[in-house]
Parts: structure tokens; C-alpha cells; sequence
């Protein structure tokens, strides 16, 4: 149970620092941080074999997500020919 209460709080540091920030670059690390969280605790509070598929799959599309937000940001967005 502690580490459920240990992931919360990360996940509670970072939805704060998302909050405080007011640069949008400098919020995307704590977003990544909490949809790690989300994956973890995920696996934490449902204690069946598919919670560890469902983790995973919300995983994988957060960090596709977070990899678009970035590359959209950095320019790497669709070019037109």
C-alpha cells in the first residue's frame, strides 16, 4: 500500500508544478510524470492480470501523445509539399 501512496504523491507534486507553470514547454515533463503515475497506480489499485494490459496500453498512447505534443512543438509537425 505504501507504494500506492508514494506514486500519489509524485503524481500529486507534479499536477501542482502543471498548475503553477506557466510556460507550456516547461509543463510537458510533468504531464509525462503524471501519466506515468496514472500507468502505475493503475496496476496498484486493480488486482487483475488486465489491469496490467490496460496500464500498458495507456501507457504506450501517453507517451505517443507526449512524442506528438513535443515534436509539434520543436517543428516537426506534417510538412506540405
Amino acid at each position: 500500500m505504501i507504494h500506492l501512496y508514494l506514486i500519489a504523491a509524485v503524481a500529486l507534486l507534479a499536477a501542482l508544478r502543471v498548475v503553477a507553470e506557466r510556460r507550456t514547454m516547461r509543463k510537458l515533463p510533468y504531464l509525462n510524470v503524471l501519466s506515468f503515475a496514472i500507468a502505475g497506480s493503475l496496476v496498484l489499485i486493480i488486482p487483475h492480470p488486465l489491469a496490467i494490459l490496460a496500464s500498458a496500453a495507456y501507457f504506450i498512447a501517453s507517451t505517443l501523445e507526449s512524442n506528438a505534443i513535443s515534436s509539434t512543438y520543436a517543428g516537426g509537425g506534417p510538412k506540405d509539399g
